[in-house]
């Protein structure tokens, strides 16, 4: 696939767009006045891969927490400012490496050259995050919903570029799929910066990570995208999994173990959901790109599994453990997970 073409800029240590990989980001959910939880959160996501992580910031002791945070903390942080710009310039006075702005609910210009001005001098980025929920109800009234948050983000682009500023980001955000993806793909020829992408309020696990997956994916698919955030009501590390899962999906990164899993049939003699459920949960913990195979048949496991490292094939009582297709051993049922594992380890231990 090939990528649309982005000016990169950095936030922070990161880079964003042009030839950089794809960043994952998420959102904290704690109250972000609440120093040591946000923190603890922060690191928690720092751990599983998070990139980028975007704080809320409501009123003027959350902006100002944001110096202490940053102190605890390596990960890049964006303040998320909405209605008040006075909160956006304490933000990038207390550090912070980006910001996200709503074009719906802060309007007047005068107020946003100031936050531009203060974020130049400092280098930092702005995000124009058009959300199809708090589109301006006066802007362009009859226009179709796709269309308004194009040129309502495009208005917000012409008017940082028309103060200097060109350090900019831009998502535009629905729940609604086809509406999300219609809009980036309008929006992608329109201009060069880079675009953050994401199904908004995508809901709980189970149907939001499918949403965001059929919206994320095919848009990067499209070569549309620089950076993602999946929204689920969920622990964000669970967003952050659910991200690279996309991303390895389309050989876009690699990030922790692949687990590739036959779905059972009535020929399994073995429990294949159970044994693939223990081995998904010993894998959470590696970072380390691994494929890893629990299949149910012991004639065609190994190879319809070919491209793993390593994986398990089942049989009656007993599975095979096989390296790239090849059986290396057998054991029986009770130390399939066991064997396996041990077998994860020691090509970790290799690289």
């Amino acid at each position: 696939m090939k990528r649309r073409h982005s000016i990169p800029l950095r936030i922070g240590k990161i880079v964003v767009g042009g030839d950089a990989p794809i960043v994952v980001q998420s959102m904290t959910k704690t109250d972000t006045r609440d120093v040591s939880a946000t923190v603890n959160q922060i690191r928690q996501l720092e751990d599983c891969g998070c990139e980028i992580v975007r704080l809320a910031v409501p009123d003027i002791q959350a902006a100002e927490s944001i110096a202490a945070i940053k102190k605890s903390v390596s990960v890049p942080l964006v303040a998320d400012i909405h209605f008040d710009y006075r909160l956006a310039l304490l933000a990038l006075q207390a550090g912070v490496d980006g910001l996200r702005l709503n074009p719906g609910n802060i309007k007047e210009r005068e107020q946003i050259a100031r936050v531009a001005k203060l974020a130049k001098e400092r280098g930092v980025p702005i995000r124009i995050g058009v959300n199809a929920g708090s589109l301006p109800a006066d802007f362009q009234p009859d226009a179709p919903l796709v269309q308004r948050m194009v040129n309502l983000a495009m208005e917000q682009v012409r008017l940082l570029e028309s103060m200097d500023f060109n350090l900019i980001k831009v998502s535009l955000k629905a729940f609604d799929v086809p509406s999300t993806i219609q809009a980036y793909q309008m929006i992608a020829s329109e201009m060069s910066y880079p675009l953050h992408v994401g199904i908004t309020e995508a809901g709980l696990p189970r149907s939001g990570a499918i949403r965001s997956a059929v919206g994320i994916g095919i848009l990067l698919h499209q070569g549309i995208g620089d950076t993602i955030r999946v929204s689920l009501s969920a622990h964000p590390c669970e967003e952050v999994f659910v991200a690279y899962e996309i991303l390895k999906s389309l050989g876009l990164r690699q990030r922790g173990p692949t687990l590739v899993s036959c779905p059972s049939c009535g020929r399994a003699e073995v429990d294949v959901i159970t044994v693939a459920e223990e081995v998904n949960k010993r894998l959470k913990k590696i970072s380390k790109p691994i494929k890893v195979a629990v299949m149910g048949c012991i004639v065609n496991g190994p190879g319809e599994a070919k491209d793993a490292d390593v994986g398990i094939a089942c049989g009656k009582g007993r599975g095979a453990i096989f390296k790239k297709g090849k059986v290396i051993g057998t054991v029986g049922e009770d130390a399939l997970v066991a064997a396996l594992l041990k077998e994860v380890e020691a090509l970790i231990g290799d690289e």
